[in-house]
């Protein structure tokens, strides 16, 4: 029983990782941009997105090693490389969602977006200073999961979108954005959030060959939960700007829970932005943490005063930065993508070393594939640093 649950919290860790504040405005935004079409993009991004953790969480699994102890093995220093990647993108989202969190409860409560910050940073630190931590953060992200899916469906239903339209062009678009796609995917698996799932597994002892099919099923269900929710999502904007209306561009996400449910979606909206930004700090400071706890038994023992200082600096820079909220989390944005072509390139390179895998051998299909997102995601993310350094 305990290990299904840790199975499907590993799930739930790693989808509430990916919805997050940054997760909830592109989607609005993207869908204003190609309305019906954008079911494609979805659809596509499901495929990119399953075939890059399913690549990542069996060969984690598997080799009983979280990412960057087995980086090391295949070259001395990667995984040190690595380790800093995703802490240094984990921390940049991490204040991103706390200002999310504070935005959250903005909406819910009127307090300034600091001192929203201020209490949800002290929720996180309870979870985590909690007696049993991991089944703790296993009901914790479950429950907000679950009511983030629920709320988010009252407001597609009241914003009576056109359904067979959508259905119809998620298969036959009328206009593709290649862009549009991998945003999502660095979004969905990018950075941090592929590996929530799988150093889950592994504090919860789930590893070897024989665990390859529950495995196999979570890092699938993580996916699934989080394109549930982005389709929904999807649906309710699509109602909204459907019927003509314009979103905000400071926080479009708001505009559509506003435009379909009047002030109780509005309100819905805080509650939504708030789960998804506190579950979003969770997943952030429990796998960036885990990517420096392994280096030493004294990082081990105090990985709860890691993950403390971790939350509290992330908090820190938010209340000092003087920068809106949604500012953050779209600066925050763009380093997610950058770290994925890098994390699953050394997870594949790993995978066909025979003296770290000596008993499994990895499907052909699912190297072709990691290798084809490693390819898509290093172009996209030259460009995407060609494009930043054009504005200086």
């Amino acid at each position: 029983m305990k290990r299904n649950s840790a199975i499907l919290g590993a799930a739930f860790l790693m989808a509430t990782s990916a919805i997050g504040p940054g997760f909830l405005n592109n989607t609005a935004t993207f869908t204003e941009n190609l309305l019906t079409s954008f079911g494609f993009v979805i659809l596509i991004t499901i495929i990119i997105d399953i075939g890059a953790q399913l690549n990542i969480w069996r060969i984690i699994t598997v080799s009983g090693l979280q990412a960057q102890e087995l980086s090391n093995k295949v070259q001395p220093g990667l995984g040190f490389l690595l380790s800093v990647l995703v802490g240094f993108g984990g921390l940049a989202f991490n204040i991103g969602n706390i200002a999310g969190c504070g935005l959250g409860l903005q909406v819910l409560t009127g307090l300034d977006p600091k001192v929203g910050a201020i209490i949800s940073c002290v929720v996180a630190l309870f979870i985590f200073w909690s007696k049993e931590v991991g089944k703790t953060i296993d009901v914790f992200v479950k429950i907000l999961g679950i009511a983030m899916i629920g709320l988010t469906c009252y407001v597609m239903y009241s914003s009576h979108p056109p359904y067979l339209k959508a259905l119809q062009n998620s298969f036959f678009p009328e206009q593709i954005n290649l862009k549009m796609i991998v945003t999502l995917v660095g979004g969905t698996v990018g950075g941090y959030i592929s590996f929530a799932g799988a150093h889950r597994l592994l504090d919860a002892n789930i590893k070897g060959v024989a665990s390859l099919p529950k495995v196999s099923q979570s890092a699938v269900t993580g996916i699934l939960i989080t394109s549930i929710m982005r389709y929904i999502l999807f649906l309710a904007a699509l109602g909204v700007v459907w019927a003509g209306t314009k979103l905000s561009t400071a926080n479009p996400a708001s505009s559509v829970f506003l435009e379909a449910a009047g002030n109780i979606g509005y309100k819905f909206f805080g509650i939504v932005m708030w789960a998804a930004a506190i579950t979003s700090v969770i997943g952030a400071s429990y796998t960036s943490i885990s990517f420096f706890k392994t280096f030493s038994p004294a990082l081990e023992r105090n990985q709860k005063w890691l993950i403390t200082g971790f939350i509290l600096f992330s908090t820190i820079v938010f209340l000092i930065s003087n920068q809106a909220p949604t500012f953050i989390l779209i600066t925050a944005g763009m380093f997610n993508g950058l770290i994925l072509p890098v994390a699953l390139a050394l997870m594949l390179i790993a995978v066909n070393k025979k003296k770290l895998f000596p008993n499994y051998n990895h499907p052909l299909w699912l190297q072709i594939i990691g290798w084809l997102i490693v390819a898509i995601m290093t172009y996209m993310s030259i460009e995407t640093i060609k494009e930043s350094l054009s504005k200086f």
